[in-house]
Protein backbone atom coordinates (compact mmCIF):
# COMPACT_ATOMS: atom_id res chain seq x y z
CA UNK A 1 0.00 0.00 0.00
CA UNK A 2 1.39 3.67 -0.86
CA UNK A 3 1.68 5.77 2.53
CA UNK A 4 -0.31 8.88 1.75
CA UNK A 5 1.16 12.28 1.89
CA UNK A 6 1.19 13.60 5.79
CA UNK A 7 -0.03 17.15 7.18
CA UNK A 8 0.02 18.88 9.80
CA UNK A 9 -3.61 17.72 10.94
CA UNK A 10 -2.28 14.33 9.85
CA UNK A 11 0.63 13.78 11.28
CA UNK A 12 -0.63 14.00 14.61
CA UNK A 13 0.05 10.97 16.82
CA UNK A 14 -0.03 9.63 20.15
CA UNK A 15 3.56 10.26 20.14
CA UNK A 16 3.46 13.80 20.71
CA UNK A 17 4.69 13.93 23.58
CA UNK A 18 7.70 12.04 22.97
CA UNK A 19 11.11 13.27 21.06
CA UNK A 20 10.11 15.60 17.67
CA UNK A 21 10.59 12.91 15.58
CA UNK A 22 8.31 10.51 16.93
CA UNK A 23 5.60 9.60 14.55
CA UNK A 24 6.91 11.02 11.36
CA UNK A 25 5.97 9.37 8.45
CA UNK A 26 8.01 7.63 5.60
CA UNK A 27 6.44 10.22 3.08
CA UNK A 28 7.23 13.07 5.35
CA UNK A 29 11.28 12.11 5.56
CA UNK A 30 11.41 11.59 1.93
CA UNK A 31 10.14 15.38 1.15
CA UNK A 32 12.67 16.27 3.46
CA UNK A 33 15.32 14.45 2.04
CA UNK A 34 14.49 15.11 -1.24
CA UNK A 35 14.41 19.07 -0.67
CA UNK A 36 17.47 19.41 1.21
CA UNK A 37 18.98 17.58 -1.78
CA UNK A 38 17.67 20.30 -3.97
CA UNK A 39 19.23 23.22 -1.70
CA UNK A 40 22.56 21.65 -0.91
CA UNK A 41 22.84 21.67 -4.76
CA UNK A 42 21.61 24.99 -4.90
CA UNK A 43 24.26 26.11 -2.08
CA UNK A 44 26.66 24.58 -4.17
CA UNK A 45 25.52 26.66 -7.52
CA UNK A 46 26.23 29.83 -4.98
CA UNK A 47 29.60 28.62 -3.34
CA UNK A 48 31.37 27.08 -5.64
CA UNK A 49 31.71 30.91 -7.57
CA UNK A 50 33.09 32.37 -4.22
CA UNK A 51 35.39 29.38 -4.04
CA UNK A 52 36.66 29.57 -7.78
CA UNK A 53 36.24 33.08 -8.47
CA UNK A 54 39.79 34.31 -7.78
CA UNK A 55 41.01 31.80 -11.05
CA UNK A 56 38.07 32.68 -12.54
CA UNK A 57 38.52 36.62 -13.03
CA UNK A 58 42.24 35.87 -12.99
CA UNK A 59 41.71 34.66 -16.58
CA UNK A 60 38.85 37.03 -17.69
CA UNK A 61 39.89 39.55 -15.61
CA UNK A 62 43.82 39.59 -15.57
CA UNK A 63 46.09 39.59 -12.22
CA UNK A 64 44.84 42.63 -10.76
CA UNK A 65 44.10 42.67 -7.37
CA UNK A 66 41.57 45.04 -6.95
CA UNK A 67 40.40 44.41 -10.58
CA UNK A 68 39.51 40.81 -8.94
CA UNK A 69 37.89 42.03 -5.76
CA UNK A 70 35.86 44.35 -7.13
CA UNK A 71 34.19 41.95 -9.72
CA UNK A 72 33.77 39.58 -7.68
CA UNK A 73 31.50 41.79 -5.48
CA UNK A 74 29.69 42.97 -8.66
CA UNK A 75 28.75 39.25 -9.52
CA UNK A 76 27.80 38.35 -5.91
CA UNK A 77 25.40 41.73 -6.71
CA UNK A 78 23.82 40.15 -9.85
CA UNK A 79 23.81 36.66 -8.13
CA UNK A 80 21.73 38.27 -5.24
CA UNK A 81 19.42 40.29 -8.03
CA UNK A 82 19.07 37.19 -10.24
CA UNK A 83 17.74 35.38 -7.08
CA UNK A 84 15.22 37.72 -5.83
CA UNK A 85 13.64 38.03 -9.72
CA UNK A 86 13.73 33.99 -9.96
CA UNK A 87 12.62 33.77 -6.29
CA UNK A 88 9.55 35.95 -6.14
CA UNK A 89 8.54 34.46 -9.61
CA UNK A 90 8.93 30.87 -8.00
CA UNK A 91 6.72 31.67 -4.40
CA UNK A 92 3.70 33.03 -6.38
CA UNK A 93 3.95 30.71 -9.34
CA UNK A 94 4.02 27.63 -6.24
CA UNK A 95 1.24 29.07 -4.60
CA UNK A 96 -0.85 29.41 -7.82
CA UNK A 97 -0.01 25.94 -9.33
CA UNK A 98 1.55 24.22 -6.73
CA UNK A 99 5.09 23.07 -4.96
CA UNK A 100 5.83 20.29 -7.30
CA UNK A 101 6.05 21.43 -10.82
CA UNK A 102 7.48 24.95 -9.48
CA UNK A 103 10.49 22.87 -7.76
CA UNK A 104 11.71 21.45 -11.00
CA UNK A 105 11.61 24.15 -13.09
CA UNK A 106 14.27 25.91 -10.72
CA UNK A 107 16.09 23.02 -10.13
CA UNK A 108 16.78 22.40 -13.91
CA UNK A 109 17.20 26.42 -14.18
CA UNK A 110 19.72 26.29 -11.89
CA UNK A 111 21.86 23.22 -13.15
CA UNK A 112 21.34 23.97 -17.05
CA UNK A 113 23.07 27.30 -16.94
CA UNK A 114 25.26 26.20 -14.20
CA UNK A 115 26.70 24.02 -16.59
CA UNK A 116 27.27 26.39 -19.31
CA UNK A 117 29.24 28.74 -17.19
CA UNK A 118 31.91 26.06 -18.73
CA UNK A 119 32.13 27.75 -21.90
CA UNK A 120 31.94 31.44 -20.66
CA UNK A 121 35.23 33.58 -22.18
CA UNK A 122 33.82 37.15 -21.35
CA UNK A 123 33.02 38.72 -18.52
CA UNK A 124 28.83 39.23 -20.01
CA UNK A 125 28.89 35.58 -20.17
CA UNK A 126 29.74 35.18 -16.31
CA UNK A 127 26.99 38.44 -15.26
CA UNK A 128 24.13 36.66 -17.76
CA UNK A 129 25.09 33.08 -16.58
CA UNK A 130 24.91 34.22 -12.81
CA UNK A 131 21.95 35.83 -13.12
CA UNK A 132 19.95 32.50 -14.36
CA UNK A 133 21.81 30.18 -12.89
CA UNK A 134 20.63 32.68 -9.07
CA UNK A 135 16.83 32.86 -10.35
CA UNK A 136 16.69 28.71 -10.26
CA UNK A 137 18.25 29.19 -6.55
CA UNK A 138 16.37 31.59 -5.46
CA UNK A 139 13.08 30.06 -6.42
CA UNK A 140 13.81 26.68 -5.57
CA UNK A 141 14.44 27.61 -1.66
CA UNK A 142 10.99 29.03 -1.26
CA UNK A 143 9.41 26.43 -2.72
CA UNK A 144 11.05 23.78 -0.56
CA UNK A 145 11.10 25.63 2.70
CA UNK A 146 7.12 25.98 2.09
CA UNK A 147 6.65 22.15 1.20
CA UNK A 148 8.26 21.48 4.57
CA UNK A 149 6.61 23.55 6.71
CA UNK A 150 3.56 22.11 5.38
CA UNK A 151 4.30 18.74 5.41
CA UNK A 152 5.47 18.41 9.29
CA UNK A 153 3.26 18.55 11.96
CA UNK A 154 3.76 22.15 14.66
CA UNK A 155 6.35 19.91 17.21
CA UNK A 156 8.56 18.83 14.84
CA UNK A 157 8.60 22.15 11.99
CA UNK A 158 11.34 23.51 13.85
CA UNK A 159 13.75 20.60 13.67
CA UNK A 160 12.55 19.42 10.05
CA UNK A 161 12.83 22.66 8.98
CA UNK A 162 16.75 23.11 10.35
CA UNK A 163 17.68 20.37 9.03
CA UNK A 164 16.69 21.10 5.70
CA UNK A 165 18.61 24.56 5.46
CA UNK A 166 21.36 23.05 7.37
CA UNK A 167 21.96 20.61 4.75
CA UNK A 168 23.49 23.43 2.97
CA UNK A 169 26.57 23.11 4.93
CA UNK A 170 27.18 20.18 2.65
CA UNK A 171 26.76 21.92 -0.76
CA UNK A 172 29.44 24.15 0.67
CA UNK A 173 31.93 21.02 1.53
CA UNK A 174 31.28 19.64 -1.52
CA UNK A 175 31.80 23.08 -3.41
CA UNK A 176 34.94 23.40 -1.19
CA UNK A 177 36.14 19.83 -2.15
CA UNK A 178 35.46 19.95 -6.16
CA UNK A 179 37.63 23.83 -5.82
CA UNK A 180 40.86 22.01 -4.09
CA UNK A 181 40.25 18.94 -7.00
CA UNK A 182 39.81 21.21 -10.04
CA UNK A 183 42.36 24.08 -8.76
CA UNK A 184 42.73 26.93 -11.43
CA UNK A 185 41.12 24.97 -13.74
CA UNK A 186 37.56 26.57 -12.68
CA UNK A 187 35.58 25.33 -15.31
CA UNK A 188 35.22 22.04 -14.60
CA UNK A 189 33.92 22.74 -11.24
CA UNK A 190 30.09 24.17 -13.11
CA UNK A 191 30.14 21.14 -15.05
CA UNK A 192 29.48 19.39 -11.87
CA UNK A 193 26.53 21.99 -11.12
CA UNK A 194 24.63 19.58 -13.95
CA UNK A 195 24.19 17.16 -11.79
CA UNK A 196 21.17 18.12 -9.69
CA UNK A 197 19.22 17.94 -12.99
CA UNK A 198 18.57 13.74 -12.00
CA UNK A 199 17.05 15.33 -8.96
CA UNK A 200 13.48 16.15 -11.09
CA UNK A 201 12.93 12.87 -11.58
CA UNK A 202 12.59 12.16 -8.15
CA UNK A 203 10.47 15.29 -7.62
CA UNK A 204 8.70 14.32 -10.67
CA UNK A 205 7.60 10.63 -8.83
CA UNK A 206 7.94 11.15 -5.12
CA UNK A 207 6.51 14.33 -4.24
CA UNK A 208 3.01 15.17 -4.10
CA UNK A 209 1.18 18.80 -3.61
CA UNK A 210 -0.06 19.07 0.35
CA UNK A 211 -2.85 19.12 1.58
CA UNK A 212 -3.89 22.47 2.84
CA UNK A 213 -2.71 24.08 -0.30
CA UNK A 214 -4.89 21.16 -2.76
CA UNK A 215 -8.04 22.64 -0.28
CA UNK A 216 -6.86 26.16 -1.17
CA UNK A 217 -6.41 25.72 -4.89
CA UNK A 218 -10.30 24.50 -4.59
CA UNK A 219 -11.40 27.13 -3.94
CA UNK A 220 -9.99 28.84 -7.35
CA UNK A 221 -10.08 32.90 -7.59
CA UNK A 222 -11.34 33.75 -4.25
CA UNK A 223 -8.80 31.88 -2.72
CA UNK A 224 -6.04 34.53 -3.86
CA UNK A 225 -3.16 32.22 -4.33
CA UNK A 226 -0.25 34.05 -4.67
CA UNK A 227 -1.00 37.51 -4.66
CA UNK A 228 0.95 39.98 -3.98
CA UNK A 229 -1.20 42.71 -3.74
CA UNK A 230 -2.67 40.44 -0.57
CA UNK A 231 0.42 40.07 0.65
CA UNK A 232 1.69 44.16 0.27
CA UNK A 233 -1.59 45.58 0.90
CA UNK A 234 -3.61 43.38 3.54
CA UNK A 235 -2.16 44.61 6.83
CA UNK A 236 -2.92 40.70 8.15
CA UNK A 237 0.28 40.25 6.52
CA UNK A 238 2.33 43.11 4.86
CA UNK A 239 4.08 43.76 8.23
CA UNK A 240 5.32 39.64 8.60
CA UNK A 241 6.62 40.75 4.81
CA UNK A 242 8.72 43.89 5.10
CA UNK A 243 10.28 43.13 8.54
CA UNK A 244 11.06 39.68 7.33
CA UNK A 245 12.64 40.88 4.42
CA UNK A 246 14.64 43.45 6.98
CA UNK A 247 15.81 40.44 8.36
CA UNK A 248 16.60 38.39 6.04
CA UNK A 249 19.08 41.26 4.40
CA UNK A 250 20.65 41.15 7.27
CA UNK A 251 21.42 37.42 7.35
CA UNK A 252 22.31 38.07 3.29
CA UNK A 253 24.23 40.84 3.19
CA UNK A 254 26.16 39.88 6.40
CA UNK A 255 26.78 36.02 4.61
CA UNK A 256 28.55 37.78 1.45
CA UNK A 257 30.54 40.68 3.01
CA UNK A 258 31.57 39.19 6.60
CA UNK A 259 30.97 35.41 6.59
CA UNK A 260 32.90 34.42 3.38
CA UNK A 261 35.82 37.02 4.36
CA UNK A 262 37.43 34.90 6.24
CA UNK A 263 38.80 33.33 3.38
CA UNK A 264 40.66 36.94 1.93
CA UNK A 265 41.81 36.62 5.66
CA UNK A 266 43.48 33.29 5.80
CA UNK A 267 44.94 34.10 2.25
CA UNK A 268 46.50 37.35 3.65
CA UNK A 269 47.87 35.76 7.39
CA UNK A 270 49.83 32.92 4.82
CA UNK A 271 51.12 35.49 2.02
CA UNK A 272 52.15 37.74 5.38
CA UNK A 273 53.84 34.85 6.78
CA UNK A 274 55.73 33.62 3.48
CA UNK A 275 53.64 31.16 1.82
CA UNK A 276 53.46 31.50 -1.88
CA UNK A 277 50.09 32.91 -4.05
CA UNK A 278 48.94 29.79 -5.00
CA UNK A 279 49.50 27.72 -1.93
CA UNK A 280 47.85 30.53 0.51
CA UNK A 281 44.99 30.51 -2.04
CA UNK A 282 44.58 26.47 -1.96
CA UNK A 283 44.87 26.66 2.08
CA UNK A 284 42.46 29.47 2.57
CA UNK A 285 39.65 27.36 0.43
CA UNK A 286 40.16 24.70 2.91
CA UNK A 287 40.17 27.54 5.83
CA UNK A 288 36.36 28.58 4.77
CA UNK A 289 35.44 25.76 2.88
CA UNK A 290 35.88 23.10 5.31
CA UNK A 291 37.13 24.46 8.88
CA UNK A 292 34.91 27.39 9.19
CA UNK A 293 31.99 25.29 7.32
CA UNK A 294 31.92 22.51 10.27
CA UNK A 295 31.59 25.13 12.84
CA UNK A 296 28.78 26.67 10.38
CA UNK A 297 27.09 23.45 9.74
CA UNK A 298 26.79 23.15 13.57
CA UNK A 299 25.23 26.47 14.27
CA UNK A 300 22.73 25.79 11.38
CA UNK A 301 21.13 22.23 12.82
CA UNK A 302 21.44 24.14 16.49
CA UNK A 303 19.20 26.76 15.65
CA UNK A 304 16.38 24.53 15.05
CA UNK A 305 16.58 23.09 18.38
CA UNK A 306 16.99 26.93 20.00
CA UNK A 307 14.31 28.00 18.26
CA UNK A 308 12.08 25.26 19.97
CA UNK A 309 13.84 25.84 23.07
CA UNK A 310 13.78 29.66 23.74
CA UNK A 311 11.52 31.09 20.63
CA UNK A 312 12.26 31.73 17.31
CA UNK A 313 12.81 35.76 18.40
CA UNK A 314 15.05 34.75 21.20
CA UNK A 315 17.04 32.72 19.07
CA UNK A 316 17.72 34.88 16.71
CA UNK A 317 18.68 38.15 18.68
CA UNK A 318 20.90 35.81 20.81
CA UNK A 319 22.45 34.40 17.75
CA UNK A 320 23.25 38.46 15.80
CA UNK A 321 24.43 40.04 19.29
CA UNK A 322 27.01 36.66 19.26
CA UNK A 323 27.62 37.38 15.97
CA UNK A 324 28.77 41.09 16.37
CA UNK A 325 31.05 40.06 18.98
CA UNK A 326 33.38 37.09 17.03
CA UNK A 327 33.89 39.25 14.12
CA UNK A 328 36.19 41.42 15.23
CA UNK A 329 37.56 38.87 18.01
CA UNK A 330 38.19 36.77 14.88
CA UNK A 331 39.95 39.82 12.67
CA UNK A 332 42.23 40.94 15.25
CA UNK A 333 42.89 38.10 17.43
CA UNK A 334 44.65 35.06 15.51
CA UNK A 335 48.13 36.38 14.56
CA UNK A 336 48.78 32.92 12.82
CA UNK A 337 46.89 30.89 9.97
CA UNK A 338 47.08 28.22 12.78
CA UNK A 339 45.68 30.74 15.46
CA UNK A 340 42.62 31.29 12.58
CA UNK A 341 41.72 27.60 12.22
CA UNK A 342 41.12 27.26 15.65
CA UNK A 343 38.88 30.47 15.79
CA UNK A 344 36.89 29.78 12.74
CA UNK A 345 34.54 26.88 13.78
CA UNK A 346 33.44 29.21 16.51
CA UNK A 347 32.70 32.00 13.80
CA UNK A 348 30.99 29.96 11.76
CA UNK A 349 28.84 28.79 14.10
CA UNK A 350 27.90 31.70 15.25
CA UNK A 351 27.69 33.93 11.71
CA UNK A 352 26.03 31.38 9.76
CA UNK A 353 23.73 29.94 12.01
CA UNK A 354 20.75 32.30 11.70
CA UNK A 355 20.34 31.52 8.12
CA UNK A 356 18.41 28.25 9.17
CA UNK A 357 16.09 30.29 11.11
CA UNK A 358 14.67 31.64 7.84
CA UNK A 359 13.65 28.10 6.90
CA UNK A 360 12.06 27.98 10.42
CA UNK A 361 10.32 31.27 10.37
CA UNK A 362 9.35 32.71 7.34
CA UNK A 363 6.63 30.46 6.53
CA UNK A 364 5.30 30.15 10.06
CA UNK A 365 4.54 34.19 9.32
CA UNK A 366 2.15 33.50 6.24
CA UNK A 367 -1.45 31.68 5.11
CA UNK A 368 -1.28 29.07 2.91
CA UNK A 369 -2.42 30.70 -0.18
CA UNK A 370 0.66 33.36 0.16
CA UNK A 371 3.20 30.82 2.21
CA UNK A 372 5.69 30.08 -1.01
CA UNK A 373 4.46 33.97 -1.91
CA UNK A 374 5.43 35.79 1.26
CA UNK A 375 8.22 33.19 2.13
CA UNK A 376 10.07 34.10 -1.28
CA UNK A 377 9.32 37.80 -0.70
CA UNK A 378 11.37 37.66 2.61
CA UNK A 379 14.44 35.91 1.97
CA UNK A 380 14.43 37.23 -1.87
CA UNK A 381 13.15 40.63 -1.43
CA UNK A 382 15.75 40.51 0.99
CA UNK A 383 18.53 39.82 -1.56
CA UNK A 384 17.34 43.66 -2.91
CA UNK A 385 18.45 44.84 -0.04
CA UNK A 386 21.69 43.04 0.47
CA UNK A 387 22.50 44.17 -3.27
CA UNK A 388 23.97 47.63 -1.68
CA UNK A 389 25.58 45.92 0.96
CA UNK A 390 27.54 43.96 -1.67
CA UNK A 391 28.59 47.20 -3.38
CA UNK A 392 29.59 48.74 -0.35
CA UNK A 393 31.56 46.42 0.74
CA UNK A 394 33.56 45.60 -2.47
CA UNK A 395 34.35 49.44 -2.10
CA UNK A 396 34.75 49.11 1.51
CA UNK A 397 37.25 46.52 0.94
CA UNK A 398 39.50 47.32 -1.91
CA UNK A 399 38.89 51.09 -3.20
CA UNK A 400 38.51 52.94 0.10
CA UNK A 401 42.17 51.52 1.20
CA UNK A 402 40.54 50.53 4.47
CA UNK A 403 42.14 47.70 6.55
CA UNK A 404 41.01 44.61 5.39
CA UNK A 405 40.00 43.31 9.09
CA UNK A 406 38.34 46.94 9.97
CA UNK A 407 36.46 46.92 6.92
CA UNK A 408 35.01 43.27 7.81
CA UNK A 409 34.27 44.30 11.49
CA UNK A 410 32.77 47.03 10.61
CA UNK A 411 30.49 45.35 8.53
CA UNK A 412 29.08 42.85 11.24
CA UNK A 413 27.29 46.15 12.75
CA UNK A 414 24.96 45.05 10.45
CA UNK A 415 24.41 41.96 12.92
CA UNK A 416 23.07 44.45 15.47
CA UNK A 417 20.46 45.65 12.81
CA UNK A 418 18.95 41.97 12.26
CA UNK A 419 18.78 41.44 16.49
CA UNK A 420 16.48 45.05 16.35
CA UNK A 421 14.37 44.03 13.22
CA UNK A 422 13.34 40.83 15.85
CA UNK A 423 11.61 43.29 18.38
CA UNK A 424 9.08 43.94 15.37
CA UNK A 425 8.31 40.18 14.35
CA UNK A 426 5.78 37.84 16.22
CA UNK A 427 5.90 34.39 18.37
CA UNK A 428 5.53 31.72 16.26
CA UNK A 429 6.59 29.10 18.45
CA UNK A 430 4.74 26.11 19.07
CA UNK A 431 2.15 27.54 16.76
CA UNK A 432 -0.10 25.94 13.50
CA UNK A 433 0.12 27.34 10.53
CA UNK A 434 -2.17 30.21 9.79
CA UNK A 435 -4.10 28.92 7.26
Amino acid sequence: MTESPATDDSAETSASEGPWYAGITRYQWLVLVIASAGWVFDVYEGQIFNITRNDMLAELVGGEEAEIKKYGEFFLGVFLLGGTVGGLAAGSLADRYGRRPIMMITILMYSVFSGLTYFATELWHVAALRFLVAMGVGGEWAVAASLVSEIFPARARAYASGIFHGSSVLGTVMAALVGMAVDADWRYAYLVGVAPALLILWVRVAVKEPEQWKAKAAQGRSAQLGSFKDLLFNPKWNRNAFFGMLLAAVGLGTFWSVVVATQDLAKELLVDSGVTLDIAKQEAKFAYGIIQTIGGGLGLFAFGPLCARFGRRRAFIGMQLAAFLIVPITCYGPQTYQQLLYVLPLYGFLTLGIHAGYAIYFPELFPTHLRATGTSFCFNGGRVLAVPVLFFSGWLKGDSGMDYRLAVSSLASLFLVGACVMLFLPETNKQELPD
